[in-house]
């Protein structure tokens, strides 16, 4: 067929970019060559509009050995000569059309990325983005999305130990879908994705090569419309018992020592893995795609190359060891091809049934190389001028043991047992925080005292009233959680959700993302380590877009070096002391109880202060390391009153707390002023606490007591425990079985 510039608009292709390519060839490519460079040159595989802005952000530490873009995902040094790989990324579009493979097959796509590099999992988290819940469409795939998660991590035997999940009318069509996976990988043990040089033998192992995904980085590189579901033959199809097969076969041919270079095939199959091994050693490649095993019959050649079908690797082998990695993978009764050789030059031939069919330099296809890059218009938004017109004292008090009754029927608060009883979380038995609730997740390192303490973390509404101010807040308050969980934050791996770049709103909302991203993790000396761009995500109907909040999820990891330092958020005895370190404020911005229960859209971000976080983190870690609390937990979603009712449910104990009386009762008892945490201390460690405060210089409130089995605010009894806890165990469960 003839290539015209049409041809590379309905590939996602500009028409520059279209020029570009024929100046990179020295000609018009074919079909098949176009079909490459849209791929490789959509958002989802070259960051065009992203990278310049990326670039920006910390990207070394003292622990990190593995950084962003170097490998498939980060690595850092945890001691005893390991390293822990860690990476988040997003599968928001097919999960918006087929919600259980598009989960499933984002779980798959993420462990791959660490296995890949001979790290074996040990943990998965995601972070989950809805609209209402009130809608059948809305059920339907909140069901599809937890159950393909569910389904894929128990089958692979990972257990899903955190996360986080919001509901908000933003995510009514674009629902986000982030998942996290983080593994152990011996020293000297790990592999890169290289092809090393000429001469090597390339293999493709695992499962066989369909139709499913094809164009499916392109697909995730536009907005979703109306006859989107169009689209259903890119989103990929997975099988978590093969992939479970390919694991254990990668890490044991890892062993063997005849492997060059290794890379999952992800976004844009085998196109993507041959031309970023390629462009990373200096060298060519030359493919035989009749020789890629295929489950279905007549299939193109570009069909081949674009196929983003599931549970498969790219293998470079050393000369002469072939017969070594044959003889691992039939014995995990995987296929395993060698479909080509590296050779000289920056070259990839790809070649069908004896014909050359596409021939195309690898650097320019590659991040770093001849991709375009761009940085586009910003425009602050529009209606960042309706936030600045709020007045909190316009904001009227009501009852307010109603209100708080209001705000925990919020599915935002409520218990997410309905969704995390579907994972398994216990499968490897290095979970500790399954019965003993903690700000993050703590997962044991087996063979040493230590535990990986994992969060995900961003409230959106935050971000959107302030995207510079909403990102610094994920960043800390994934740092904060860690910390209260007694942990100490490392690296961070970040998923960010966005609109389309071409909007200058949403390219603001982006650039100011990320630097506030920056400032707050170079405060934390957390690096960034990788992660995705997805951008592109709202909805266009009858001329109109919708885009979803800005949505730059952090995923941190940080390290416990003696699990026994463990903290906890659940109140441990009666009469133990209840405190609150940092300040209250006359605060209600962007809270939940402003939006879910006043109805008010509009409203800043709430307080921040870069150094009051860190100082009020620093306090947090001496307490613990001094054993003087028992308890900790950040003050978060729901403010003080949602805090201290979740700390109080595990045990069923009460508590008696009095408000500030400085403070106006809602925004003390609702607000989300941040940089504040609540621990408990014991009557024998009271005035110990209160003088290591004062030597800190710590601002702090004595609040009350842990006393009974009922709730008692200011003097009223505002009912028993179990009550609070009937409500939040029921109310997401309800609204999905009605």
């Amino acid at each position: 067929m003839d290539v015209t510039v049409e041809t590379a608009k309905s590939l996602g292709l500009t028409a520059d970019e279209f020029v570009k390519i024929q100046e990179l060839l020295s000609r018009v490519p074919n079909f098949t060559e176009l079909s490459i460079f849209s791929v490789m040159w959509s958002e989802h595989c070259s960051y065009k509009n992203s990278i310049l802005q990326l670039k920006t952000l910390p990207r070394s530490g003292k622990r990190l050995l593995v950084g962003a873009g170097e490998e498939n995902a980060g690595l850092v040094d945890i001691g005893d000569d390991l390293g822990c790989v860690f990476k988040i990324e997003s599968h928001n579009h097919p999960s918006a059309i087929e919600p259980y493979q598009g989960a499933a097959t984002g779980v798959g796509g993420i462990h791959r990325d660490i296995f890949t590099m001979g790290a074996r999992p040990i943990a998965a988290l995601n972070s989950l983005r809805f609209g209402t819940p009130d809608s059948p469409r809305m059920k339907n795939l909140i069901r599809g999305v937890v159950k393909g998660i569910g389904d894929y991590g128990n089958c692979f035997g990972v257990p899903t130990v955190g996360g986080e999940v919001y509901f908000m009318p933003c995510y009514n069509h674009d629902i986000l879908v982030n998942a996290m996976s983080a593994g152990i990988v011996k020293a000297g043990e790990t592999v890169s994705a290289t092809a090393g040089g000429p001469g090597n033998p390339v293999f493709i192992v695992g499962s066989a090569t369909g139709k499913d995904g094809i164009h499916g980085a392109t697909f995730a590189s536009a907005d979703l419309g109306e006859d989107s579901h169009e689209d259903l033959p890119a989103v990929q199809v997975g099988d978590p018992f093969q992939e479970k097969l390919l694991l254990e076969a990668t890490l044991e041919a890892i062993t063997t020592g005849a492997i060059v270079g290794m890379q999952d095939m992800g976004a844009a199959g085998i196109t993507c893995s041959t031309s970023e091994m390629s462009a990373k050693a200096g060298c060519g490649m030359r493919i035989d795609l009749s020789k890629v095993p295929t489950r279905q019959a007549n299939m193109k050649d570009w069909e081949i190359l674009l196929s983003e079908s599931q549970e498969r690797m790219l293998i470079v082998v050393k000369p002469g060891r072939e017969s070594e990695i044959l003889a691992v993978f039939e014995k995990w009764d995987l296929d395993c091809a060698q479909i080509g050789t590296t050779i000289e030059g920056d070259i990839l031939q790809y070649y069908y049934e004896g014909k050359l069919v596409a021939e195309v330099p690898a650097d320019p296809l590659v991040l770093g190389g001849g991709a375009p890059v761009y940085i586009r218009e910003q425009k602050r938004p529009e209606y960042l001028q309706e936030i600045e017109k709020f007045d909190l004292s316009q904001i009227k008090t009501v009852n307010h043991l109603d209100a708080a009754r209001r705000l925990w029927n919020s599915p935002n608060l409520a218990s997410k047992n309905w969704i995390t009883q579907q994972y398994d979380s216990m499968v490897q038995t290095a979970t500790m925080t399954t019965n003993r609730p903690s700000d993050a997740a703590v997962v044991y390192v087996k063979g040493t005292r230590k535990a990986l303490v994992l969060t995900t973390d961003c409230n959106a509404a935050y971000v959107y009233a302030d995207p510079h101010k909403g990102a610094m807040i994920a960043v800390a308050e994934a740092a904060r959680n860690i910390v209260c969980a007694g942990g100490d934050p490392v690296a961070i791996t970040n998923c960010l959700n966005f609109g389309n770049p071409y909007n200058p709103e949403v390219y603001y909302q982006f650039a100011e993302s990320i630097r506030g991203m920056g400032e707050a993790c170079r405060k934390f000396e957390t690096p960034v380590t990788g992660g995705n761009v997805s951008f592109y995500n709202q909805y266009t109907k009858g001329g109109q877009t919708v885009p979803v909040y800005p949505t730059p999820t952090i995923g941190m990891l940080g390290m416990l070096d003696d699990y026994e330092m463990m903290m906890t958020l659940d109140f441990k005895h009666e009469g133990d002391s209840i405190y609150l370190i940092g300040q209250s404020r006359e605060d209600l911005s962007s809270s939940e109880y402003l939006r879910g229960v006043l109805g008010v859209e509009y409203s800043p971000c709430p307080y921040f202060d870069l150094e009051e976080e860190v100082a009020v983190q620093h306090v947090i870690k001496k307490a613990i390391a001094r054993k003087l609390i028992e308890s900790a937990h950040d003050v978060s979603d729901g403010g003080v009153f949602a805090n201290l009712v979740e700390s109080a449910m595990p045990r069923g104990l009460g508590f008696e707390v009095s408000s500030n009386e400085n403070i106006r009762k809602d925004a003390w008892l609702f607000g989300e002023a941040q940089s504040r945490v609540i621990v408990t201390v014991s009557a024998e460690q009271k005035a110990n606490f209160e003088r290591f405060l004062q030597t800190e210089n710590a601002a702090f409130e004595n609040l009350g007591e842990v006393k009974g089995t009922v709730i008692s605010v200011d003097g009223e009894n505002w009912g028993a425990v179990t009550e609070w806890a009937r409500t939040y165990e029921t109310t997401l469960s309800q609204i999905m079985n009605d």
